[in-house]
This record gives structure tokens, C-alpha cells and sequence, in this order.
């Protein structure tokens, strides 16, 4: 949005990819960035409110061509009509596995010419790894006000990267999480929400600037707030699917799920531990309902995951969820010792 200095023009944003050695998952998006018009600084009242306007008026690029390319191996996907692709890129020859971020270039041309070029993150975990962790987004690392949903809408495409808050504790918790027991797990961590792409830019800054460990994040979808298409997408089966995708891609791993009680969480998890048995680890649940119904029917689903071996734990701290954590060898002393000494 900055970089662009006000001009404007064709963009292609790659989102952070992942996979394993053989085969990879790339997403981003080629859009119209619409200019500034007026000579506005950054930094500025006047500057921020323009570039939340033009994120949300963005349109996209239909029927461009990407061509990817990694380790000696090429792809190239079609966008669709809203300028997204997802692509599933199988490698000829096998990525090395003495780092996990790679890095695929991408060439973007728009009827038949070349337009714009742009690197895409992706990352591998490690022959070592032992768990996948996915996490929700809103009311789980970031504080968004579910329960007020004028409040959740200003701080979902209003605030600032610097002015949202993170829960206490979330950032050494999942440090713990990627690092393993032994400090050397380097662990997926994938991130979910149900904000819209165009915000991918001020979770990228607030994931930085609270220190979570990165990684890709997969559950952010079109809503369709422009002038193409008034009116979101629905998104209730769309978690599933990813989650599956994940079950599938490391399917020799068993996995951690976090969310919150303010939507469907529980009852979301609860159905993937019941499709797939042996699979799911641990669920940990950020209290942020409160209510004694909520937290009855939270009950019952911990209850139904405890006959497929798998607890789900109703925490109203991030100090609650590495306890049990540490209880159950998911992280180390080192890494609880973290959390309890995070500044609250």
C-alpha cells in the first residue's frame, strides 16, 4: 500500500506459501491499486483513512497469467475473476531440507505482457518436525470485540498494525509451540481468520511487531466489500476445508487447534476430531463468551473429544492453555517459564 507511493497501478501480492519437499501451495492475488489523486503524506490522519478506502476499492486483475518459479521447477495458474490463484506447484527435484523458508519468483503478465514480478515466503518444516499447530486469528491472538460488531469492523479494517492488541502471553506461547520441547522442533504454525485479504498487509506488520512466530496464513477470504461484488462470501465450511488441507498435506502429524468461544471454534474442531481420529492433540479455547450457556455446551464438546483421545481445554489465559501444554509434553519448562513472566 505505501510502496507504491500514491501512484497506483498493477500489484501482485504473494502470500506467504507453504508445503513440504515435493510439493507446494502458493496463493496471492494481482489487483488494480487505485492512485492517491492528492499529494498526502504518510504518516498522516488524512493518509491512513485514504489507504484503508483504497484497500477496500481495490479490483482485481481476472485472467492474468502467473508463472512460478522454484527450484528448477515452473508452474503457471490463471487468475480468477478477482485476480486470486491458488496454486499447487509439485517440484521436479526435492527442496533441501537445511532451512525451512524458501523463496519462489513470480511473473505476473496481463494480456500477454509482462506486468510486474514479486517473491513469494514459503515454508517447509523440518524432517524432525513432530506437531502442526493452527491457530485462529480474531478473539485468539488478536483482541477484535467479536461480541460488539461495530467495534469488531473499526478494528478489523480501521486500526493500525500499532494499535491493535495482542492477548498476554500469545507471543511466548506460540514460541513455545514452534520450538517443541527441545527448543528445535520448528513447528508450522498456521493462522487463520475471517477478515478479508485486503487486511493481510496489517497482520503481517502486527505479527512482526509482537513477535509471534510468522507463518502462512490460510483462512482470510474475499468478502466482496467493492464495487464488484456488495455483499461477503459465506465462510462456514471454508475453515473445514483448509484444516483438511493441512490433515492431508502433513499427514503424518498430529496437529494443535486454538480459537476462541466467541464463534464456532469448539463446535468447528469438535467435527475435524470426529472425521479424523488420532489426529488432533490437544484444542484450546480462549474464553472470551463468559456466559454460563457457552461455557455448558464447551463442556459438552470436551466431553465428545475426550472419547478420541483428545482434551479440549476452556482457557482464560494463555498461561492456562501452556500449563496444560507443558503437562501433556507439548512444550518445555523453558517455554512455560515464558509465559508466565510475559509482561501482562
Amino acid at each position: 500500500m505505501k510502496s507504491d507511493r500514491g501512484r497506483g497501478g498493477i500489484v501482485v501480492h504473494a502470500y506467504r506459501g507453504y508445503g513440504t519437499a515435493h510439493e507446494v501451495y502458493l496463493m496471492g492475488r494481482v489487483f488494480h491499486q487505485p492512485s492517491l489523486g492528492l499529494p498526502l503524506a504518510e504518516g498522516t490522519l488524512a493518509r491512513d483513512v485514504a489507504d484503508v478506502v483504497r484497500r477496500g476499492v481495490r479490483w482485481g486483475v481476472g485472467e492474468a497469467a502467473v508463472t512460478l518459479r522454484l527450484n528448477g521447477s515452473t508452474l503457471t495458474v490463471t487468475t480468477d475473476r478477482d485476480g486470486y490463484y491458488d496454486a499447487r506447484m509439485r517440484l521436479d527435484t526435492p527442496l533441501p531440507l537445511d532451512h525451512s523458508w524458501h523463496h519462489a519468483d513470480l511473473d505476473v503478465h496481463v494480456d500477454g505482457a509482462h506486468t510486474v514480478s514479486e517473491r513469494a515466503e514459503i515454508y517447509v518444516p523440518p524432517p524432525t518436525v513432530d506437531l502442526a499447530v493452527i491457530s485462529d486469528i480474531d478473539d485468539t491472538v488478536m483482541y477484535t470485540g467479536v461480541a460488539n460488531k461495530l467495534k469488531m469492523a473499526y478494528r478489523l479494517f480501521l486500526e493500525k498494525a500499532d494499535r491493535r492488541t495482542a492477548f498476554p502471553g500469545v507471543a511466548a506461547f506460540y514460541q513455545a509451540l514452534f520450538d517443541g520441547t527441545d527448543g528445535q522442533r520448528r513447528r508450522p504454525m498456521l493462522y487463520v481468520s475471517r477478515g478479508p485479504w485486503s487486511i493481510y498487509e496489517i497482520l503481517e506488520a502486527f505479527f512482526q511487531r509482537n513477535r509471534i512466530p510468522v507463518g502462512p496464513i490460510l483462512f482470510l477470504r474475499e468478502w466482496g466489500l467493492t464495487l464488484q461484488r456488495p455483499w461477503p462470501r459465506k465462510a462456514s465450511d471454508h475453515k473445514v476445508m483448509v484444516i483438511e488441507r493441512m490433515l492431508a498435506l502433513y499427514d503424518t502429524l498430529p496437529f494443535v487447534l486454538i480459537g476462541d468461544s466467541g464463534q464456532e471454534d469448539p463446535e468447528t474442531y469438535a467435527r475435524l476430531v470426529h472425521d479424523h481420529p488420532g489426529r488432533i492433540r490437544a484444542i484450546y479455547i480462549r474464553d472470551v463468551d463468559h456466559s454460563a450457556a457457552r461455557k455448558a455446551d464447551i463442556a459438552r464438546l470436551a466431553e465428545e473429544v475426550d472419547a478420541h483421545d483428545c482434551t479440549l481445554l476452556l482457557a482464560d489465559s494463555s498461561l492456562g492453555m501452556a500449563e496444560h501444554a507443558f503437562r501433556h509434553g507439548l512444550i518445555s519448562a523453558d517455554g512455560l517459564a515464558a509465559v508466565r513472566h510475559s509482561p501482562d
